[in-house]
């Protein structure tokens, strides 16, 4: 029988790096999720709040075998045949200011033949690598693209999804095995969602009374978002993840993101 030490060391454990949040998730010996978000020194860096959780926290103080990082930054969408590596920071930073402490990585989504970049701090990608057991990164959005991916092949009907998060909008739509549209929105109230989702629905071409509008997480105020969009959109859906997900125990994790869920539930 394996002792508790070398039980350990077989875990994964995976860090969620959010916009001023940090989250990490494992399993314990009776292969139960245990989460635990983070109490941030915003007075600090993100990579000076990794070192004291990891000096302090007790589920980093544990041994892993690999650790995972999902990195919530913005994202640039690139098409598989057209990316070249060494040309993803100059093209990264075409699209976004570019910030002195800012390193790109990217991440491979070969069922949408894409690949997704993304950016995060310097120091505090020196902590992870220096600390951290065997570290794979990817953008915080891949188990949910993934995902929803599938689940749009479900139906006759287009379908355009918005994942609520860290006070920021995700919007996007698929084509078979492809991006229809990507991107990402601040939102402050549901009025607020509601405009850019309007928006992306009219610029896609979507029918009001065939086509179908997805909700999930942290909506600024559901039935009031719900409420509204049905006023121009005949089929709204909220996603609850607990019937999604057939009640997974991971969903029943007071203030677990719905991308930590899916990766639970459905992988990367």
């Amino acid at each position: 029988m394996a002792t508790n030490e070398q039980t350990n060391t077989l875990r994964r454990l995976v860090l969620r790096v959010g916009k001023g949040s940090l989250m990490f998730t494992t399993t314990d010996n009776q292969s139960q999720v245990v989460f635990e978000q983070y109490p941030i020194n915003s007075s600090i860096t993100m990579a000076a709040n990794l070192r004291e959780a990891l000096r302090t926290n007790d589920i980093l103080t544990d041994s892993y075998l690999r650790t995972l990082i999902m990195v919530d930054s913005p994202v640039l969408m690139v098409p598989t045949d057209l990316f070249r590596e060494e040309e993803k920071v100059e093209l990264y930073f075409h699209a976004y200011t570019k910030k002195a402490q800012q390193i790109v990585l990217h991440s491979v989504l070969p069922d949408l033949n894409s690949v997704v970049l993304f950016s995060i701090d310097k120091d505090l990608l020196a902590v992870i690598n220096d600390r951290m057991s065997q570290p794979s990164i990817i953008a915080a959005m891949v188990p949910v693209w993934h995902h929803l991916h599938q689940r749009s092949y479900t139906g006759t009907h287009q379908k355009l999804y918005g994942y609520f998060h860290d006070r920021c909008m995700e919007v996007f739509s698929f084509a078979k095995n492809r991006f229809k549209f990507c991107n990402t929105y601040t939102v402050n109230n549901s009025s607020n969602a509601l405009y850019y989702l309007l928006s992306v629905w009219k610029q896609l071409g979507l029918e009001p009374e065939h086509d179908e509008l997805h909700l999930v997480g942290d909506l600024p105020d559901e039935e009031a978002l719900t409420n509204e969009a049905r006023q121009f959109i005949k089929r709204v859906f909220f996603i609850n993840p607990s019937g999604e997900f057939n009640r997974a125990p991971v969903t029943q994790i007071a203030g677990m993101p719905y991308d930590l869920m899916t990766l639970y539930v459905k992988g990367r």
